[in-house]
């Protein structure tokens, strides 16, 4: 592995870090949604291990992702399952207490977080591996990259949702309007996006509200169901 820091070395450096501050934004805010019902020690362990776990599979998706996106209705199933984790997230009230149930919580959002980052990595990779022409120092420097951006990005959404918790609804949408962006890419739909322009937004504004309205939904039939305190 050669290091001919060229000017084209730092031009490519300079494009993988500005793709990575653009599309590891949507990553943060799933692991923010997942590990902020946590308590801090476990909210500091969700995003270490969620986002060790994110580096590693970039590391695997760089091999096949290009191959994995030619592959027809392998993206609408991968939208349709970042609309369900995104109503999950927002349906997900504080639930449970103890160390028992802390573990438990904190296995379910890190399988939450790698969940949403294999789906929602794909078009980080490719972004990146297309950046490095070639070049391994730089994909590799690409990739090292996400992981303090992604911490941080994560720990200072969890912040701001303490304090304006708006923002977990707003995060909520985000993830439906990828999943929608996701599903509107499908190489079965490759044709019919292409002569309908408005296909992909109007997918994307659909996915968001999808995520609202199930979340919300979810989130009442949640409490509809739990059984009343008996008072004596």
């Amino acid at each position: 592995m050669d290091f001919n820091l060229t000017p084209d070395f730092w031009l490519g450096l300079m494009k993988i870090i500005w793709i990575n501050i653009i599309l590891s934004g949507d990553n943060a805010v799933v692991i923010a949604l997942a590990a902020r019902s946590l308590p801090p020690e476990q909210q500091r362990k969700a995003i270490m291990f969620g986002s060790g776990a994110a580096v590693v599979l970039r590391i695997v998706l760089t091999v096949v992702a290009a191959k994995l996106l030619a592959l027809s209705y392998l993206q609408i199933i991968g939208g349709v399952l970042l609309l369900w984790i995104g109503a999950q997230l927002l349906a997900d009230d504080e639930e449970g207490e103890g160390e028992a149930s802390e573990h438990g919580n904190l296995m379910a959002a890190v399988r939450t977080i790698l969940i949403a980052d294999l789906v929602m990595s794909l078009d980080n990779v490719i972004a990146v591996a297309a950046a490095a022409k070639g070049d391994e120092t730089l994909l590799i420097i690409g990739l090292a990259i996400s992981i303090p951006l992604v911490i941080f990005g994560s720990t200072l959404m969890i912040k701001l949702m303490e304090r304006y918790p708006v923002i977990i609804l707003l995060g909520a949408a985000l993830i439906g309007w990828v999943g929608g962006e996701t599903i509107a890419s499908d190489v079965a739909l490759q044709d019919f996006a292409s002569e309908n322009h408005w296909f992909h937004t109007a997918c994307a504004a659909a996915g968001a509200v999808i995520v609202i309205g199930w979340g919300k939904l979810s989130e009442k039939l949640k409490g509809k169901e739990e059984p009343e305190t008996p008072t004596t």
